[in-house]
This record gives C-alpha cells, structure tokens and sequence, in this order.
C-alpha cells in the first residue's frame, strides 16, 4: 500500500467505494485521514459500513457542513460531461478540490526513504485509445524480464494506491485511461507513453477534441523526461511537435507502425514486421518481429514499438529487450495465442468488441476461421467489407448472427449460435496454416457477462479438443 501523504488529520470523502475506491480509502487511512464514503449502490454501501467505513451521503448539504478538506472519486464516475455527479457537483460549488487515486499517487510515491537509493525509482505511465494494455503488460514483462524490480497498475493489474512502496531502481509501470489522466491534479510520469487516437468516450470528454486533452495532459502537466509518441494520426504528430524542440530533440521519441522514421533524433518504427531504432540519423538495432508468437499483426507491432521505445529510455539493451519480447505470452482475451493443433492456431481475441479491433485482428493473420457474433452493435460489420479478404469462412455465434450473415455477401460463412458448435465446426474444418480466431465484432452480453468471460468459455473449448 502506498499510503497517501498530506493528508493527516483532514476528513476526506472517497466517492464510488467499488475495488479503486476501497484501496483509495485504505491508502488515506494509512495516510491519517478521517475517511466519508459514499457510493450510488445501496448494496456496496451496506458492505462498505459493515467493514466499518462511515457512511454519508454525498449529495447533501449537511454532509460537506463538516470541513471535508478534499473529493476523491472514481474514475468511472462523470466529474464534468455529460454532467456531474451531484457529489462533485457540491464539491465544485464549494471549492473543495476533487482528485483521483492516480493524483494522490503520484504526490505520495516518492519519499525520504528515496535517499538512500543507489537508484531513484521511476514511473511509465501509458496512455492512448488502442493497445495500452498491451503495452503496458509488455513493458513490464521485459522490464521483470532483465531482472529489474517492477510493478504493473493503473487501469491493469493492481489500483495504484495498492502498490508496495518503492524499491532501489524500480520501474512502476502504469496504464492511465482518458478518466483517469482528465482529473488527476498531480502527473509526474518519468516516462509517457502515447500509442494511438481514435474517437471514444466522446460523450464523457465533450467531444473528440476534450477526449484529446485528457490524454494531453500526461505529457502537457506531467512534464515527463522522455516521451513516447505515436504519430500515426495528427494528433500524435501534433502532441510530439509540442513537446520537443525540433525533429532532433531525443527527448521526444516517435514510433509508427508503418512509417519510416529517419529523420529525428529518437525514433522507433516497424514495418513489414520488422522493428527499427534510429538515433541521430542512424539505425542502432532491429528485430523481427514476425517471430514473436505473443505479438501478432500491425497493431502489435506499434505496441512493440511503444514498449521498446520506453524500456529504451530507462536504460535496458536492445537485446534484453528482444528477449523479453520472445517470451511475452500476450494478455488474455487480446490476440491470444492459445494452442496449435495439427497445423492450426488458436486465437482468442475476445477483447474486439467492435468492427475496429476485429479489424485489426482480422488483417493479422493470413487463412482465417472467423468465429464471430454476439450483440452486434449500430452498423453490424458492414465496415469490415475491405478486410475479409483472408477470411476462409465464418461461423457465426449469439443474438446477432443472422444480422452478420446478410452482411458477409460471398464470404462463406455458418449460422452456429453457440460458441461451442462454432469451436467444434471451425476445428474440424481448419487446415495446417490457418487459423481459427474468435474476433466477434460484437458485445457479449447476449451470452455471457463479459468479454472476458466469453473468452475463457474460447479458451475452455479450444483446450478439450483432440491432441490440444
């Protein structure tokens, strides 16, 4: 536990008391703060008093007549679009500061213990709307790989606040979402990484561009030593143009997946799945990332990028670097390789929940069984038309598969319903070189409660076939 600094005799109110908002109310304990929760849920409430926090509401008056020093809420609770919480909104008109676990992290991570370091720990904080999961994982696994301590939190893994206390040269690695980094009053990453734009949570930001600014303000506030660029869209270009001096400044490193990179002080690119690091108009490493089972299509290979550029910056070689690369297994749910039997792997991309992952999962692998479906959403997968092309035949699972199958035109494809008659049909159908990738374009609350839950009844299948 990182225990909050500051904070010692001040009542703190904690809103929303789901897993971020108990490791929020623990760390301010720690910290010595009088903690007032408060949750939407009648349920959660109950639980929370019956573990003896104190229970207030919120949203009224009386409650914020008793000198609440400062609002912590979680981050899935809306603070300003569309509208705020009526808690925050209290706290807004009274001027009582409202932050998150992420801000109350990093002002109470660095301590006097420090001193005594031969080594000051740093943090790598991970933004952006595609890949920052992976990213972030893969940082961590070369990162734990080369031998040096870390820890992974944030948005995966454990909340912040639930982090040990540092150790002598840890390498903290965070992945920040768009809620988190909007809010939090202190960013100060050592190492901020940036992967890509595309349009979401646009009704929580007011739009594309204060979606922007949100992850903006990692590198804009956080001030960090180094910063890790996509530039594949204008934004990263337009983000990495502002936080350096000109195309030579190696304080800014820009990564593509795609675009050849040559002329800037720092850069690191992949294309036709090979990865190039230039430094100063030189090449200085490489590798082939076609051989790196866990790191499969374009999409990885810019969170390669993402992730070499970083682990680059706090000092790991190249070549531990492509040895942490070699044994990444991959996060669940997101073009997981699970087994290959008899020729044919086994994909578990549970996490495409909507045309533009499946499409990125869809174009990484040549020979296709496409096992999809679920609760489609506005718009089916007509937008996937231009990359069916590797697709072998699909077979079509939940309440949307009719819808989908009128979309597919000339693709051949198999109305199965469920996952275990699409599991059964794709693997006996599958020849040496293909793959069978569950991809579903689609929601799964029609047949499971999760994505993830979804993935494992994939993963549950794929294990219990013949020579699995």
């Amino acid at each position: 536990m990182i225990p909050v600094l500051g904070v010692t005799d001040q009542t703190i109110a904690v809103l929303g008391f789901g897993r971020s908002g108990r490791a929020t109310a623990a760390a301010l304990r720690e910290g010595g703060a009088q903690v007032v929760a408060w949750d939407d849920g009648a349920d959660t409430r109950a639980e929370a008093a019956a573990e003896g926090w104190e229970i207030a509401d919120l949203t009224r008056d009386a409650t914020w007549e008793r000198g609440i020093a400062a609002l912590i809420t979680s981050p899935g609770i809306p603070h300003l679009y569309p509208t705020p919480h009526a808690a925050i909104a209290q706290a807004l008109a009274r001027g009582v500061p409202v932050d998150n676990d992420i801000g109350l992290f990093f002002r109470s991570w660095a301590t006097g213990e420090w001193e005594r370091f031969d080594t000051a720990p740093r943090v790598i904080a991970v933004t952006g709307s595609n890949g920052k999961s992976t990213t972030a994982a893969l940082i961590h696994h070369v990162l734990d790989a080369a031998g040096r301590p870390t820890q992974l939190g944030g948005n995966i893994g454990r909340g912040v606040l639930s982090l040990d206390p540092a150790q002598d040269g840890e390498v903290v690695v965070l992945e920040l979402s768009s809620y988190q980094t909007d809010l939090a009053r202190a960013l100060t990453p050592d190492v901020a990484v940036f992967t890509n734009l595309s349009p979401d949570h646009l009704d929580r930001h007011g739009g594309l561009g204060g979606y922007f600014a949100a992850k903006r303000r990692l590198f804009a506030e956080g001030g960090p030593d180094r910063a890790v660029i996509g530039v594949d869209e204008v934004e990263g270009r337009y983000l990495a143009g502002q936080m350096g001096m000109g195309p030579g400044d190696d304080r800014v490193i820009r990564i593509s997946s795609g675009t050849k990179l040559e002329g800037f002080g720092w850069s690191v690119f992949a294309r036709k799945g090979f990865l190039a690091e230039w430094r100063k108009g030189r090449q200085v490493a490489s590798v082939d990332l076609r051989s790196v089972p866990g790191l499969p299509g374009a999409h990885n290979h810019q969170n390669a990028c993402a992730a070499w550029a970083a682990c680059r910056a706090v000092g790991l070689s190249p070549r531990e670097i492509e040895a942490g690369f070699r044994t990444f297994a991959g996060l669940p749910h997101r073009s997981q390789r699970l087994a290959e039997i008899g020729g044919v792997a086994f994909v578990n991309d549970s996490k495409a929940t909507n045309v533009d992952s499946a499409a990125k999962a869809l174009q990484a692998f040549p020979r296709i069984r496409w096992i999809a479906g679920g609760l489609g959403k506005e718009g089916g997968i007509a937008a996937l038309a231009p990359h069916l092309g590797g697709v072998v035949k699909a077979y079509l699972i939940g309440h949307s598969a009719r819808d989908f199958a009128l979309q597919l035109g000339a693709v051949p494809h198999e109305i199965c319903e469920t996952m275990e008659t699409a599991v059964a049909r794709a693997a006996s159908e599958a020849e040496p070189g293909e793959t069978v990738l569950l991809a579903p374009a689609a929601a799964s609350f029609d047949q499971y409660p999760n994505f993830e839950k979804r993935g494992e009844d994939f993963a549950r299948l794929v294990a219990a076939l013949p020579g699995a």
